[in-house]
Order: C-alpha cells, then structure tokens, then sequence
C-alpha cells in the first residue's frame, strides 16, 4: 500500500481547478445578495429610518437643561428704618468701620444732627467720604434712606420725627357725565335761567348758541363769560367734561348735534 501524501490537492484535473475559482467567486457574491434581500424584505423595515433627520433624533441627548425667564418680581414693601439698618446701613454704623458714625456714639452723631434731617439725608442718598450713594444699595429709596437716618441717630441721642410715607398716586377719577355735572353745578342757572344764562329746555336759546358752533359755545364756557365763571366755577372739570355737559343741556332742550352741521333746530 502506498503512503498518503499529506500536501497533495483534492484539485487533480483542470476541470475541478475551474469550478473551484467559479465558486470562491459566486459564493460571496450570492452571500451579500441574500442578506441584501433580507433586511430590504424585512416586513417592518422603514425606509426613512436612514434620513439624516431620523438619524439626528435617534442620537439626540436624553434629557437637556433650559432656563425659563424670571417672572417680573413683584414691588416691594417699603422698609423700616431698622430693617435698612439691618440689611445696609449696620455694616459700618454698628462697628465705625471707615470712620463711620457708631450707632449709640452720642458725641459723633452730636456732632451731624444739627445739620438737620433733610441735609443728612441728601449726603446719604448722593453718598459722602467712604460711603457710596444709599449705602451701597441704589434699590433704596429716599424715604427708606431717611427712616434709616432717624432709626440711627435717634437711638444715639438724636430726637428726629419719623418721615410721613409718600403720597401715593391718586387714583384717576371717573370722566363725570353731562347730567352729574349739571347737577353739581350748571344747572343753579341754567335750570332757572339766571344773569341770562340759556334755560335748560328753552330750545330757541340753546339753538341760536349753538349755530354759532359748539366748539366755540364750549371754548366759551371754558374761558368763562358774561356772568359765568370758567368752567362754571368748577376748576376740576376737564374740557370733555364741559363739552359732556353742554351737550346734555342743548339735548335736553330738543336740539340735536349732527354731524357735520353746527345744530338741528
């Protein structure tokens, strides 16, 4: 018996050589045609799972940090004179830092509180020497600048009068209409016709006034005239209100304002 050859080829014939070099070549290639197949014929595939779009929210962070804009703060309460000492002013004037005046030192605020409040507090709110305007605190207002003088030097010797608060802004007042100001007021003459004035329901007097023109009937009545006084003695009414109130009186006398024309009669 002949020994094996152990390197011999299983290629003997040029027929075998070919189907082995068709093979390496048609294997591979049926390999990739077959996954290809695979993952296009998926059932569940999505063809837009490759957009740049679909890619970037796959990837996108789990969660991010955002700052919302701080609400409006809403106004403060106006402080007392110890609780701008506290937050402000006690820095140095509880300790005499920089030469400030010590809370309690009757010798050093002697010396400042016979320049009067009002003068204090102009050096306090434009600042002096070492201390910067409002203490350091532009949100201070005067008034808060002034309880904070009193509270200090009045617990060194002083006898100041504690500020009154601001007035706060009046509040607007309602525009009066034609009748309540001709109750108020217009009508002590022109209810009764008094020094001439047009009555209230004499329609050929308000009549031959108005022809003239209103604007120049309530010019009239606002600069005052004859025996009436401007705005009917009453400083506070404003010029609608005395149009209002002219209006009312011609109305109430059967005339009518049409547009366009100075008055129906």
């Amino acid at each position: 018996m002949s020994e094996h050859d152990e390197h011999s080829s299983f290629i003997k014939t040029p027929k075998q050589l070919i189907t082995a070099v068709l093979l390496a070549f048609v294997v591979p290639v049926l390999g990739i045609v077959m996954l290809v197949h695979l993952v296009v014929s998926r059932p569940h595939a999505d063809p837009a799972a490759m957009t740049p779009e679909a890619v970037a929210a796959r990837i996108q962070p789990a969660g991010r940090v955002e700052f919302a804009s701080a609400a409006p703060a809403a106004p403060s309460a106006v402080k007392s004179g110890e609780e701008v000492v506290k937050a402000v002013c006690g820095v140095c004037h509880e300790s005499g830092a920089a030469g400030a005046p010590k809370i309690g030192d009757k010798g050093a605020w002697g010396k400042l509180v016979p320049q009067g409040l009002e003068t204090l507090t102009q050096h306090a709110v434009a600042g002096i020497r070492a201390m910067p305007p409002r203490g350091g605190n532009p949100d201070l207002s005067d008034f808060e600048v002034t309880r904070a003088i009193v509270y200090m030097a009045n617990a060194s010797g002083a006898n100041f009068k504690e500020p009154a608060a601001p007035a706060k802004p009046a509040a607007a007042i309602a525009e009066r209409s034609g009748e309540q100001i001709v109750s108020a007021g217009c009508g002590n003459c022109h209810l009764t016709g008094e020094g001439g004035a047009p009555k209230v329901g004499d329609r050929a007097a308000w009549a031959k006034r108005i022809s003239t023109g209103l604007d120049k009937v309530v010019a009239s009545a606002i600069r005052g005239h004859g025996g009436m006084p401007a705005r009917g003695g009453f400083a506070d009414l404003t010029d609608p209100e005395v149009k209002k109130a002219v209006l009312y009186m011609f109305d109430a006398s059967g005339g009518k304002i049409v547009p366009g024309a100075a008055a129906a009669k």
